[in-house]
């Protein structure tokens, strides 16, 4: 096992500079556009717009559209993904997990990063699904809740158990069932994307903060918290910190958190919503402690010493994205064997320590150990049980309960 010296930079530090340098904390900037109003355009008139176009709305599920597959002639896997989201190598031209899979299988990756935002992506997509075609990609990567939405609306293709052995086995147990996909039988997780509290020890000046209760009673914080702009995150939090289930809320239960936020808010205990833009403020002591995504503060951590993070007693949430074969696509068992190769252990501990989200596969530690110990042993990449058993998603919404609960949302934040 190959050891490094406390002042070499782990290949994980590496890779974090490389992408700094090429598209300025390129990860961070993802994670701001994968999460940006996750409602949205599409929460908001979407699904208005796609009952007036004759498309079937959310919430009836039609099962998605086999078609003709044409793996066996043609060798190829057309993949769309977000930038920045897969291993590169020192020349950043090539994904050495790509290459693998190529000279293993005969079978030719195209890779493409043109997902910039889930639905942006969706606009340029939904013609073609719309209307029964194929959009040119066998695998996708999108958000738990834009998966969900195709899911409902039967535009991707369920998946061949047969094909998929190793990611049967070793799929993480609390990535299992999403109330969206039980069984995962139309996707697997990509990544996992955790929600934490982050502080700024310095700025925090011996102020202990463990809670969400923390961040929005503290007198000595006023002005210096900071929530996350994406509604699932905030009120997941603080649903968490008052006793509710995020996979279990009523109206009353949101109502509830919204009047405790915006308690907050009148007396100027928060500072801002923000998306990833708040990871300068925390680095600075601008803000003292925010609600934090688990990948910004792997990096932050390796960039500052005074940046750190704790999960609170009531638990955390989970977020995932998701590879998703789309209807009418023409290579859907060499894409399901390419999903299945990256839930090789091996594999994904070499996309664990490029990317640094969670690792979604069980058994991925030991292997990433001898790539980067400090990442095989940092619960934000790999969680061990006591953290995993912490850990909650936000249930599935309605397209009434999503328009009127971003709505509320957008009016507390003032977006």
């Amino acid at each position: 096992m190959e050891q490094y010296e406390p002042d070499r930079l782990t290949p994980a530090q590496v890779a974090a500079m490389r992408r700094s340098f090429r598209s300025g904390r390129a990860a961070l900037t993802r994670r701001s556009l994968l999460r940006a109003s996750a409602g949205g355009v599409l929460a908001v008139g979407g699904l208005g717009a796609l009952s007036a176009c004759g498309i079937p709305p959310a919430g009836k599920t039609q099962g998605g559209t086999s078609t003709q597959d044409f793996s066996a002639k043609e060798k190829v896997v057309n993949f769309s993904n977000w930038p920045e989201y897969i291993d590169v190598d020192d020349s950043g031209k090539h994904h050495p997990t790509l290459d693998t899979f190529a000279r293993r299988t005969g079978i030719k990756v195209k890779y493409t990063e043109d997902i910039n935002d889930n639905n942006e992506f969706f606009g340029k997509i939904k013609p073609q699904l719309a209307a029964g075609q194929d959009t040119g990609r066998d695998l996708i990567v999108l958000t738990d809740w834009l998966a969900a939405r195709l899911i409902r609306l039967g535009w991707v293709q369920k998946l061949d158990p047969s094909n998929l052995p190793h990611a049967f086995a070793n799929l993480s147990a609390q990535f299992r069932s999403p109330d969206w996909d039980p069984g995962r039988a139309y996707s697997y997780p990509w990544q996992g994307i955790d929600t934490v509290i982050a502080f700024n020890k310095k700025a925090l000046d011996g102020i202990e903060v463990r809670s969400v209760s923390d961040l929005l009673d503290n007198p000595k914080l006023k002005g210096r918290v900071g929530f996350l702009s994406e509604m699932r995150d905030s009120v997941g939090m603080t649903m968490l910190d008052m006793g509710k289930d995020p996979a279990k809320f009523t109206d009353d239960d949101f109502d509830a958190v919204m009047a405790r936020l915006q308690k907050a808010v009148d007396k100027g205990q928060i500072r801002r919503f923000t998306g990833n833009d708040y990871t300068s403020d925390l680095t600075k002591g601008d803000l003292a402690a925010c609600v934090a995504w688990g990948g910004d503060v792997v990096q932050l951590k390796a960039d500052s010493p005074d940046v750190d993070y704790v999960i609170p007693d009531s638990g955390y949430m989970t977020s995932t994205d998701n590879l998703l074969i789309p209807n009418k696509a023409r290579h859907k068992s060499n894409a399901e064997r390419l999903i299945d190769f990256y839930y090789e252990p091996e594999q994904a501990a070499a996309l664990a320590a490029y990317i640094n989200y969670v690792s979604p596969v069980d058994g991925v530690k030991d292997h990433l150990a001898k790539i980067d110990k400090s990442a095989a042993n940092n619960p934000l990449i790999i969680p061990d049980k006591a953290m995993a058993a912490k850990s909650h998603a936000f249930r599935s919404l309605t397209q009434k309960e999503e328009t009127a609960y971003e709505e509320k949302f957008a009016k507390l934040t003032g977006a």
